[in-house]
């Protein structure tokens, strides 16, 4: 029990002391940066579904 206690002390220690967080502005366009490449990547895979879904249709309609 004492090992996590102190290892509990030393997280919260490094957490606060020794990581560097992001300024607010740079998680904010950080944020819009993955908001859109998510946009896109979904964007990307729906044409490729409707693309191939109507493949598929031409082919077993023949």
């Amino acid at each position: 029990m004492r090992k996590f206690i102190n290892y509990l002390k030393e997280s919260y220690k490094e957490l606060t002391k020794k990581v560097t967080w992001p300024t607010w502005s740079k998680l904010q366009s950080s944020a819009v940066l993955v908001l859109v490449a998510t946009v896109i990547l979904a964007v990307v895979v729906f044409l490729m579904d409707f693309a191939f879904q109507h493949l598929m249709e031409l082919i077993y309609s023949l």
